[in-house]
């Protein structure tokens, strides 16, 4: 399998999504709807790799989306580049960050595809890596919201597109992960890794710090815990990292391992967790879980939560299986449970 896996490295995407060796036969219609996304992502990078000379990619639109974002002129172009050639493919249904309601595009399509066209737009300006999101369904004879409204295990395709020093394209088609690089010479994808896996176990973890006052008491004493470093009751140091671009930490973590925590905490909007559970957590769920990783809201799998409205927010904590694991038992297990969760406090539980 693994002589297999080298001898594949370099395949175009268009190759791969027809190779009947890969373990799994991916239908027709699902191979045309990634590689029409794959066509709309290198023309979002070319854009991207432009910077100012395309013009103020990053300026506000003056509007906001649905969730009350402010809309970036990259987010807007970006959506419209995806839909347009999503009409090409097999797609009945099409939900967007960007879009109020579930759009119809081919009354006879055979999928559902949900997309967070541009994902970190606030770090357009300053040359972050950004990306796009996608989650693929079959269609449901139910109706868009059935097609949408479904456990993620259910997905048949998922990945991201991380518009970096490269462009890349991570995939999963419920066969593995699988990373493609944009070569930039024929402007096709091409397979870099046929067995993407993440670490099982690190220490390093992403969380942004700043919202530290506003934490539920399971997540402050997990990093007052990693914080407490080699001195401390988990007995070693851990490194922190935080981009604000979600593909840009899933993709550090495909590189590295790590754990990623955007949770629940105190402050009203952010009671159900910020991240769209649809387009954003699904899928990334998907192909984390695919890696030999695991993804939760806290205590249950991404993958097994069922959305009641399109734009549904939840709370995100995903990686490297154990670190996963243990930020579970933080919200679980009571010996966890203590009055104060001051920073860098002592504990001897579980030291490991």
């Amino acid at each position: 399998m693994e002589a297999l896996a080298v001898r594949r490295v370099g395949l175009t995407i268009d190759q791969f999504l027809s190779d009947g060796s890969r373990g799994g036969q991916v239908h027709l219609e699902v191979s045309e709807a990634i590689i029409a996304l794959a066509g709309a992502a290198g023309r979002i990078a070319a854009l991207v790799r432009k910077g100012p000379l395309a013009g103020a990619l990053g300026s506000d639109t003056g509007q906001n989306n649905v969730d009350g974002d402010v809309q970036k002129k990259l987010d807007v172009t970006a959506n419209e580049l995806i839909f347009d050639a999503l009409t090409e493919a097999s797609v009945r249904y099409f939900a967007s960050e960007e879009e109020e309601a579930i759009l119809t595009l081919d009354k006879k399509g055979k999928l559902a595809v949900a997309v967070d066209p541009l994902d970190g737009s606030s770090n357009i300006d300053v040359n972050i890596s950004i990306g796009t999101i996608f989650s693929i369904y079959r269609a449901s004879d139910d109706g868009a919201t059935a097609s949408f409204f479904r456990p993620g295990r259910e997905q048949v395709a998922a990945g991201y597109f991380v518009y970096g020093p490269h462009t890349a394209l991570v995939l999963t088609t419920g066969t593995g992960t699988q990373l493609f690089v944009l070569d930039p010479a024929e402007q096709k994808f091409k397979l870099a890794d046929a067995q993407l896996r993440i670490v099982p176990t690190t220490s390093e973890f992403a969380i942004n710090a700043s919202n530290y006052r506003h934490w539920l008491d399971p997540v402050r004493t997990f990093i007052d815990d990693c914080l407490g470093g080699a001195e401390g009751p988990r007995g070693r140091d851990f490194n922190m990292r935080w981009v604000a671009s979600l593909v840009a930490e899933t993709h550090r973590i495909f590189s590295r391992g790590g754990v990623f925590l955007y949770p629940a905490d105190k402050r009203g909007r952010y009671a159900n967790g910020r991240l769209r559970l649809i387009y954003e957590a699904a899928p990334i769920a998907f192909l984390v879980e695919q890696a030999g990783g695991a993804a939760i809201d806290g205590i249950d799998p991404i993958l097994e939560l069922v959305p009641s409205e399109l734009h549904q927010r939840t709370p995100l904590i995903f990686g490297s299986a154990d670190k996963v694991r243990r930020v579970q038992s933080y919200h679980t297990d009571p010996r966890f449970t203590r009055d104060a969760s001051p920073l860098f406090n002592t504990r001897g539980l579980f030291s490991a």
